[in-house]
């Protein structure tokens, strides 16, 4: 038995009639239309589509095929080969179904003349009604074998005319592989999507203008979205792709460059200057010499302070660099200025060690600091929100609990965010809300602002993320920190790897044992912290003192967990990921990671961030029983490298943008097609468009720009506030 190459088609629909139900509401365009009156989807396959951020017949035409099989022509059954791809035409010569709705199975004899093979169709009953003997099928799918025969699982097919001329069936093309979810296929999903475009194509309007595309050689946009669904050839596709990735690039780009030019216009801070005294007074803060590299990013954050224009500033460093440090260097500079600042963490965790630190620093200092969180009790949080109104606070580290509106700051200068991505995106849209009218007309004074992340940002998402933010990076460690020991450990060598956490208890030393559920789950077969915790207890580290943290406890009660770890009181933390950024302890010299495989590689390296932070030596064990390559290439690069850069470029590359920083969460619109690390050319292209229109064209208000402005407004709908023209 032989077989050729593989190949797809454009899907067959299920054969159900559905009540017509009730009509649409007018509509003043068909890319509007609620999916729900689209033909063939009706309430319960809108509620599965809306799962896939699909409202509207428009967001349909625009959830692009992730990837295309190859369909070739078909051929003859006696010329197939067992375990490869292939395309056939045949005629049904028997049928048989087995089983009820979704756990049934049909099965079909198809045969062209030279042969025949047994194609079977699992959890399809709609197919029931629709096979008869004596129809033609073209089918396509992997061949194995079955009684010694060809067979063909759930093979994509669809219905020939027997009349035709068999000519009209030789031919090849590119079938659409649609993302799916559970209880709606790639196959219906590709159908609804020849719906939506033969119903709305026509209304798909271009957004660029037609000189950039004439310059740049770009389709239409009409032609740009048939070709992503319905592309002839793979040429036709990547030119496809290339212009409407193009478009959200310029998008991104616009939306950066107005608000830089919005903020150089409107926008003013209080000048908070530094001198050669105020340094010297503020370096004396620190029993140590900062690096290199700190020093060099202080020096870019006080020419910034020194400005009326605001900073923006990104502070990017790997785990355990002092990105702390300089920020309570900044912060002293606007109190020693006669302005407040304000660190805000995104958990109370992280507050407290971010204040704990701080505290550690300014024994005997004149500056007035206070820790604000949701778990401040009512009296000394009124007596605080009193002394914040009134300016004699002037150092106020916090969480979320800093953006309610009955806090009030008398001159904030400076806000320092760390890891704002971990924060909503109405949080963030607030976060720099402290404004207020400057001496000219519609000119507002806003605090300078810093942002603070320990996840490595590779360049190219520095540019859409966070772009229109300055980057400084702080690139050295500290001295005497350490490298992280990194090793997998496979279900055979766990007895090595907790004898090694033993032996590391009974030297006075501590330990992380992380997990990735808080209670276990039926439908994920891992450990689980809360059932873990007692057999690490009794079994794996007996004698040690152990604790338990999770993101369900309550927070007084993560506090005192937290609090005991720190103060060593607890040799053995078992924790879900709520420790995953900012814990400092340095005592603890060993991270355990359990199913390893199920993180990302960046959350993974920020785990291992938490050891190593003392003079001993640390190590990190991701325990695994995968076996999959991808996840132990993954994993291995981990065990090569404690390069945070390398690490976040490659999980960039694996994972996507949307993955490594949360910017579902981010308030940027998610990217349909572009990807920043494969589409880097066309991301510079973007932004020299960008930057050209938008010093051409400040307000958007040409002719040939105004599409452009209405797409900006319906991208960034129910995001942040970020467009500050028209």
């Amino acid at each position: 038995m032989r077989v050729n190459s593989a190949s797809v088609n454009r899907p067959v629909g299920d054969g159900r009639t559905r009540s017509p139900g009730p009509s649409p509401p007018p509509s003043r365009s068909p890319l509007d239309k609620p999916i729900q009156y689209l033909r063939g989807v009706g309430p319960r396959r809108a509620r599965l589509l809306e799962g896939l951020g699909v409202r509207t017949v428009g967001d349909l035409i625009e959830y692009f095929p992730f990837r295309f099989e190859h369909q070739t022509r078909p051929q003859a059954i006696d010329t197939l080969i067992l375990d490869e791809p292939a395309t056939i035409v045949g005629m049904v010569e028997s049928v048989r179904c087995q089983g009820q709705f979704q756990s049934s199975r049909i099965k079909a004899v198809v045969s062209d003349g030279t042969g025949s093979v047994y194609v079977t169709w699992f959890n399809m009953p709609y197919l029931r009604e629709r096979l008869e003997r004596g129809q033609v099928l073209r089918l396509y799918g992997s061949v194995s074998s079955y009684r010694d025969q060809g067979q063909m699982i759930n093979p994509r097919l669809e219905w020939l005319d027997a009349e035709a001329d068999p000519a009209t069936w030789d031919y090849e093309r590119l079938t659409p592989v649609y993302r799916a979810t559970a209880g709606l296929t790639s196959l219906q999903i590709a159908r609804l999507a020849e719906a939506a475009l033969a119903e709305a194509l026509p209304a798909v309007q271009g957004t660029l203008p037609k000189a950039l595309l004439d310059r740049r050689k770009l389709p239409g946009r009409r032609a740009a979205v048939e070709g992503m669904h319905r592309p002839r050839d793979e040429q036709q596709w990547q030119a496809a792709r290339e212009r409407l990735a193009f478009e959200e690039l310029l998008l991104m780009q616009l939306a950066v460059a107005l608000q830089r030019r919005w903020a150089a216009a409107h926008a003013r801070s209080v000048a908070l200057p530094s001198s050669v005294e105020i340094d010297r007074r503020i370096r004396r803060r620190f029993p140590f010499k900062l690096t290199a590299a700190q020093d060099r990013v202080i020096k870019q954050i006080t020419a910034d302070l020194a400005r009326e224009r605001s900073m923006n500033r990104l502070l990017q460093g790997d785990v355990g660099s002092g990105k702390t440090v300089v920020a309570l260097y900044a912060a002293l500079v606007a109190v020693v200025c006669r302005t407040q600042c304000a660190i805000l963490a995104p958990t109370e965790v992280l507050a407290a060690q971010h204040f704990a630190g701080i505290e550690r620093y300014l024994v005997g200092s004149r500056v007035n600091r206070c820790l604000l969180t949701g778990q401040t009790p009512k009296a000394r949080r009124d007596r605080l929100l009193a002394d914040i109104a009134g300016g004699s606070m002037h150092l106020v580290v916090g969480t979320q609990a800093l953006l309610e509106s009955k806090v009030r700051f008398h001159s904030l200068g400076l806000l320092v965010v760390d890891e704002q991505h971990k924060f909503g995106v109405a949080q963030r849209a607030a976060l720099r809300a402290s404004r207020r009218r400057g001496p000219q007309p519609q000119q507002v004074v806003i605090p300078h602002y810093l942002v603070m992340t320990a996840t490595p940002i590779p360049r190219t998402l520095s540019m859409t993320v966070f772009g229109d933010l300055d980057v400084s990076i702080i690139d050295e460690l500290p001295p005497g920190r350490r490298p992280v020991e990194t090793r997998i450990v496979r279900p055979a060598e766990e007895g090595r790897a907790w004898a090694e956490a033993r032996r590391r208890v009974a030297a006075g030393q501590q330990v992380y044992v992380v997990y990735p559920l808080v209670e276990e789950s039926d439908a994920l077969n891992l450990r689980a912290a809360t059932v873990e915790v007692q057999r690490v207890d009794h079994e794996l580290l007996p004698g040690a003192r152990v604790g338990l943290l999770h993101g369900r406890m309550k927070k007084e009660e993560k506090q005192q967990v937290m609090a005991a770890f720190t103060a060593g009181r607890l040799d053995v933390l078992v924790s879900t990921t709520v420790i995953e950024v900012g814990v400092d302890v340095p005592n603890a010299t060993v991270m355990i990671v359990q199913h390893a495989e199920r993180y990302g590689l960046s959350a993974l390296h920020q785990l291992r961030g938490r050891v190593g932070r003392g003079r001993e030596s640390s190590i990190c064990l991701l325990m695994t029983d995968s076996r999959g390559e991808t996840a132990n290439k993954r994993l291995q690069i981990l065990c090569q490298s404690n390069d945070g850069f390398r690490i976040a470029e490659e999980d960039l590359r694996l994972r996507g943008p949307g993955e490594l920083l949360g910017t579902r969460q981010h308030g940027w619109p998610e990217f349909r097609v572009a990807n920043p690390v494969e589409d880097v050319d066309l991301l510079m292209q973007a932004r020299d468009e960008a930057a050209r229109i938008v010093r051409e064209d400040p307000g958007l208000r040409r002719p040939e720009h105004v599409p452009l402005l209405a797409e900006l407004r319906r991208w960034f709908r129910d995001k942040v506030a970020f467009l500050d023209v028209g």
